[in-house]
């Protein structure tokens, strides 16, 4: 856990992710797996990233590193609102909570996934693994690194912040059938997975986590 930026999940959550999510998230390159609906919320829910700690007094004169141009007004905006945000520990948040909802997805751990997201994600995250799971196959799946992640954009539309990151990281990724036998993928040739996601929470409220918005590929 982090310290100024620990994923919080409630139910102590954490201790049952496994490895289960290349089939709704990332770039495709050869293993079959279902697509996910691109899921926007309609409406705000408190969020599940917990806000990091330590947001520096001055103003973002230039963007950071992690940071493209794009995202520094809104940056600038949500820190502006609250005073504890840092995107520098917002990103590294950012990136735990990555691999958490693609290993719940992995594993097909509806639980984890319900604090994780907002509901129209996790829905989608849902019907995946009722899909799935109807046809008797299991996922094998290892986020082997990831490559880079960038916040790529950030709003604030009082009293709602938005950030949006991308990801770029290899993932291993195998299909097995209700037999165990693989049906595609495999464990030792990672491909590349290039997503989008945005978190999001209302910087009002107590509740100082952020929740999985929206997901979509690049």
């Amino acid at each position: 856990m982090f310290v100024m930026f620990e994923i919080v999940l409630l139910a102590m959550v954490a201790a049952f992710l496994g490895l289960r999510l290349y089939s709704v998230l990332g770039k495709r390159t050869g293993h079959e797996q279902e697509p996910l609906p691109r899921a926007v919320a309609e409406e705000r829910q408190p969020a599940i990233v917990r806000a990091p700690i330590g947001q520096s007094e001055g103003p973002i004169a230039s963007a950071p590193v992690g940071v493209d141009m794009a995202a520094n007004s809104g940056l600038r905006a949500i820190a502006n609102a609250d005073r504890q945000f840092d995107a520098a520990l917002f990103l590294e948040g950012a990136k735990s909570a990555y691999r958490l909802v693609l290993e719940a997805f992995w594993k097909g751990d509806k639980e984890a996934l319900r604090f994780l997201c907002d509901d129209d994600v996790y829905d989608s995250f849902v019907e995946a693994i009722d899909a799935r799971e109807a046809r008797g196959e299991t996922l094998d799946n290892r986020l082997v690194r990831i490559e880079e992640a960038r916040i790529v954009d950030a709003t604030y539309d009082h009293p709602m912040a938005r950030v949006t990151v991308r990801f770029d990281s290899d993932i291993a990724a195998l299909v097995r059938d209700s037999d165990g036998n693989v049906i595609g993928g495999s464990m030792t040739d990672a491909v590349e997975a290039h997503d989008v996601w945005t978190f999001f929470r209302d910087v009002k409220s107590a509740d100082r986590n952020w929740k999985l918005d929206e997901t979509d590929e690049v």
